[in-house]
This record gives C-alpha cells, structure tokens and sequence, in this order.
C-alpha cells in the first residue's frame, strides 16, 4: 500500500498538504519489473507518472544515425521521478526507460493526477516547476549523451 509518508519522500511531492498526498495515494499503485524489461517505449502514448522506490531504470533514445539506442540517463536512486511527458503535451514518451535491474515502482495515472493538481492550483503549480526542472536535467543530460556520441 502506497502511504501519503511514501510519497512526501520523493521530492516531487515534498511540503505538500497532507490532504493531498492522501488523495495522490489512493489513485498509485505499486509495480514490480524486471530486468530488461521495459517500463514504456519512446513514442508511446504517455499517461502515467513513474517514480523509483528501488532498482534502476535507463532511458535511452533512438538516433536515424546509429542502430542502437543510447541511454542518456539512469534512474538509479531511490524517490526519483520519470515519464514526466505523462503530463505534458503532447503527451508521448520522449526515450524509452527499460529496467536495468529488477525494480519497485509507483505508477499514477496522469488524468487523475492532474485534476488533483487544477483543484489544489498552490500545489500543482509546485509540482508543475519541479517537473521543468526534470525536464531541464534530463534535457542536460541528454545533450552530453548525445555530444559523446559524435
């Protein structure tokens, strides 16, 4: 069972209400996956929200230029976030997160979350800012994935 005290680890959700927490845990659920299996695939339609509570996760992406995908970053510590464009139009996944060991995650699904975010606008415009800072951190570690390839 997925406690509202889990969820205010991950710092996505740090210094949100009580309330709220409560209401993002009643719609996550907890997974199991296993090495080398994928999460999601890049272009697949995005609707869900992944966030690690042990394991690692690679996200890698396609080049026309190469046959093999390369990673361009890991999720490999505890309380982190990805899949982000679950919530962000236009709403398909931007690299594909394969389990690079076996893995426990949450997953919630973006609908719900996000009407929980416009009825608690203080909150979801935190949650909001945080996700660009994930998208900007992935967006770094990407290009460096990418300049090294050249």
């Amino acid at each position: 069972m997925i406690t509202p005290n889990l969820l205010s680890e991950f710092g996505l959700f740090k210094g949100l209400p009580d309330s709220l927490l409560k209401d993002i845990s009643a719609i996550a659920e907890e997974v199991s996956a296993n090495k080398g299996e994928f999460i999601f695939r890049e272009g697949e339609k995005a609707d869900k929200l992944h966030f690690l509570i042990k394991g690692s996760i690679a996200l890698r992406v396609k080049l026309t230029s190469r046959p093999e995908s390369i990673t361009v970053s890991f999720v490999s510590s505890p309380y982190q976030s990805f899949g982000w464009s679950g919530i962000v139009a236009p709403n398909h996944y931007t690299s594909s997160a394969e389990c690079d060991e076996d893995s426990n995650l949450i997953i919630i699904p973006a609908n719900p979350f996000l009407k929980l975010l416009e009825a608690n606008p203080e909150s979801g415009f935190k949650v909001m800012q945080r996700i660009t800072e994930i998208i900007a951190d992935r967006l770094r570690n990407s290009r460096q994935a990418l300049l090294k390839t050249m």
